[in-house]
């Protein structure tokens, strides 16, 4: 046998080996086609993932736009509020409601009048436009006189230290005065706001600074009498510029005991004439009117008033106090001779709350509201009150009668406020006021007896 060269063997073997080479070279080709296909899939598959995205995204941004200037609604304990996505324009209607009692003691069989009272019934309305833009409007149904309007004005803040108010407003004098209706220690405003302008017509620019440990207001006014609030008209050129200060050094100093002083001042200076421009009359706390100037007495000149005034707030206690002298030159009648008559007031209040929340300016937050479900009481507080009035010496007998009006008026009292949440309070005042008359034996039976008020309301405010 003979035996094959190895050259020739190899050259079979290979030739053996071809058609497999061949199917393995055919199989790699394949295999690449198939990797270069799904690389062209993925690479689609990618970008059709991208635009997928680009559309989710574009989907997002459009709902985020239409949501952030879609109107945003709310119902809270601050009132009906509809607002803007942005927030930049917004309205919101609220109210106020204070029904109250008044029993009077010791008034000899009837002298005062016992009664049920719609003190206040109030709708407000007041927003932002633009953001700079406010506005405010306060319809008043309660009370002895008409529907009427309380509160109207516009106002323009480019700043927090440049703030421009037009229209009808409080005149910025009064501490107590300047505090909400809903918010005041007592029921009812002391002795000394008798002395101060409620609202009138004017325009006022006013501002802070300092992140509001300082703050201003200065404004030009129609002019209004002691207590008195505007008609809504003035018929002539003479008018009042009122201007205030108050400053809270330790506002943003959150370690200093001192943190919730607040030291001001106010002041009024104008010209006045006729008989709207001396007072309709001096009331007690219970609302008594206590002093009136005789119906032939006018105004005519020089009036102005000075008050500093004070308040300090840590933790659960609060207290009050400011003083005011107000000056009018009056004529007993139209041709008398003219006499400056100068009256003052003051008071000192203070509360403490008993369950432990602070006490502010704008009143207290309790905080868990009344539930007997849950065993939960609110917030309580006990306050104290001390005011003086006293006319000018002055005054009798050419420009009232001493016979029918007091001379002086020295108000204590006290009271204890039950806040069932933030919207609803209820409030029990006693009040003692003792009148000294300018004769023995005043012929007005009022004034024959200190007056001894008990007073009850029930509020709601949103």
């Amino acid at each position: 046998m003979s035996t094959i060269p190895f050259p020739i063997i190899r050259t079979a073997l290979a030739l053996a080996m071809l058609p497999a080479g061949l199917v393995a070279l055919r199989a790699a080709d394949d295999s690449d086609a198939e990797i270069k296909a799904l690389r062209e899939q993925i690479r689609l598959l990618d970008q059709r993932l991208h635009q997928l995205e680009q559309k989710q995204q574009l989907k997002e941004q459009e709902a985020a736009a239409a949501a952030k200037a879609a109107p945003k609604i709310a119902v809270t304990d601050k009132g009906f509020t509809i607002a803007s996505g942005d927030g930049a324009n917004s309205v919101r209607i609220g109210g106020l409601v204070q029904l109250d009692s008044r029993l009077f003691f010791g008034d000899g069989g009837g002298v005062y009048n016992n009664s049920f009272v719609l003190r206040r019934a109030r709708l407000i309305s007041e927003g932002t436009i633009g953001k700079i833009y406010s506005f405010q409007l306060v319809s008043e149904f309660g009370g002895t006189s008409a529907p009427s309007v309380l509160d109207a004005n516009l106002g323009v803040a480019p700043s927090k230290a440049v703030q421009f108010k037009i229209g009808k407003f409080k005149a910025p004098v009064g501490l107590e005065l300047l505090e909400s209706d809903s918010a005041t220690f007592f029921a009812e405003r002391s002795l000394v706001t008798n002395l101060v302008p409620n609202r009138d017509l004017g325009v006022q620019v006013g501002g802070s600074f300092a992140d509001g440990a300082f703050t201003y207001a200065a404004g030009i006014f129609n002019g209004l009498a002691d207590g008195a609030s505007t008609s809504n008209a003035d018929f002539d050129n003479d008018k009042d510029v009122v201007a205030r200060v108050f400053a809270q050094p330790f506002k943003n100093d959150k370690d200093s005991p001192w943190q919730g002083l607040g030291l001001g001042v106010a002041a009024s200076l104008g010209r006045e004439k006729g008989a709207t421009a001396v007072t309709a009359g001096y009331k007690t706390d219970g609302q008594q009117t206590f002093f009136k100037y005789n119906s032939t007495v006018v105004a005519d000149g020089r009036i102005w008033r000075v008050s500093p005034q004070a308040y300090y707030y840590r933790g659960p206690f609060g207290a009050l106090g400011e003083y005011v002298v107000s000056t009018v030159n009056a004529r007993p009648v139209a041709t008398g001779a003219k006499t400056a008559l100068q009256n003052r007031a003051w008071q000192l209040a203070a509360g403490f709350v008993l369950t432990g929340e602070d006490a502010s300016f704008t009143s207290v937050m309790p905080r868990q509201p009344f539930s007997w479900d849950d065993g939960t009481w609110g917030a309580w507080q006990i306050v104290a009150r001390y005011a003086n009035l006293k006319l000018d010496d002055n005054v009798f007998p050419f420009f009232a009668s001493p016979a029918t009006n007091a001379g002086e008026a020295t108000s204590a009292g006290i009271g204890l406020n039950w806040f069932l949440s933030k919207t609803v309070r209820t409030s029990l005042d006693y009040f003692h006021t003792r009148f000294s008359n300018p004769v023995p034996v005043s012929s007005t039976q009022i004034l024959r007896q200190d007056e001894q008020a008990l007073i009850t309301r029930f509020q709601l405010s949103f």
